[in-house]
């Protein structure tokens, strides 16, 4: 593992794994008792979503990795899928953080984290699963790219295309509806983390067919199944009320995880008001809450 810091918390690590370096980022404290963190990013998305949790955790180390086939991880050969992840992830953990932590996953992130505390229990104390986690609720009988085309939208097509120039790129997610009323330096950073190659042939570093495969198991995958009958540590949902598009139609539709909690003793559920699927995590108000989880997660674990 070789690590680079800079002048303030945050500093990169680059952790061994299948096939070359998880490429990750590390925010707060450097003691090794200070409390810790795994913060685990979405589908499309990369460590870049993770600094409004760390401006509201300043006092938690938080531990954030490019997940394979994604930002500067992007080169990590496939398969990829949650078990792969969470082996990934293991290894951070091995690398990184000398005992068991809370894991905080985002969207797909939440998916992989639970696979992780099933496959790797002694790494895990207790979850924080953020608007993703449990499965999607889609007809049956869908296709894996009619699953993507109505799941991510704008979020997978962009996968494909090139930009001239990052102000272009930039303009691109101006226009997004999640972002138009949020948009700061924060988001311009992740947005700008997330162009590969050189003007005018930049593309988004996500590859496109580790979005799919990760998205096909993310309402039929095996590992998830098995870990949700398996669940063993304390589990919170935090939902999202409004959709990636900013949309009403929120990704899990009201009541449907109240139904999870009901089957599973160990996972409780919170509504976070006036976010979307992405400022749950990428706006003050969504890292104030799910911050404000991570905290009664750390006390209790």
């Amino acid at each position: 593992m070789t690590q680079t810091a800079s002048k303030d918390t945050y500093r990169t690590a680059e952790v061994e794994v299948r096939g070359g370096a998880l490429h990750t980022a590390i925010w707060g404290p450097d003691e090794p008792d200070a409390p810790t963190i795994l913060a685990v990013h979405g589908v499309t998305a990369s460590h870049k979503a993770w600094p409004y949790l760390a401006e509201a955790l300043p006092d938690v180390r938080i531990i954030a990795p490019d997940l394979r086939g994604r930002g500067r991880s992007n080169a990590l050969p496939a398969p990829y899928g949650m078990p792969s992840h969470a082996e990934d992830l293991a290894a951070v953990l091995v690398a990184l953080a000398p005992g068991p932590v809370v894991v905080v996953g985002h969207s797909m992130g939440a998916f992989a984290s639970l696979v992780l505390a099933n496959l790797f229990p002694e790494r895990v104390r207790s979850l924080v699963l953020v608007d993703g986690g449990l499965p999607l609720q889609v007809p049956e009988g869908i296709s894996d790219e009619q699953l993507i085309s109505s799941v991510l939208g704008p979020a997978a097509e962009r996968l494909n295309a090139t930009f001239p120039s990052r102000e272009v790129y930039r303009s691109f997610w101006r226009q997004h509806p999640a972002f138009s009323a949020g948009w700061g330096p924060l988001v311009e950073a992740y947005v700008d983390y997330d162009l590969t190659g050189e003007e005018p042939e930049l593309r988004p570093a996500t590859r496109y067919q580790a979005m799919a495969e990760d998205t096909a198991e993310l309402h039929r995958g095996a590992s998830l199944l098995k870990a949700l009958d398996e669940l063993a540590v304390d589990t919170v949902v935090l939902r999202a009320p409004r959709g990636l598009l900013n949309e009403p139609a929120a990704l899990y539709a009201p009541g449907y995880l109240d139904d999870w909690a009901a089957k599973l003793p160990s996972l409780r559920v919170r509504e976070v008001p006036d976010v979307n699927h992405y400022t749950i995590v990428m706006g003050e108000a969504g890292a104030a809450a799910v911050a404000e989880s991570v905290r009664e997660a750390l006390a209790g674990s």
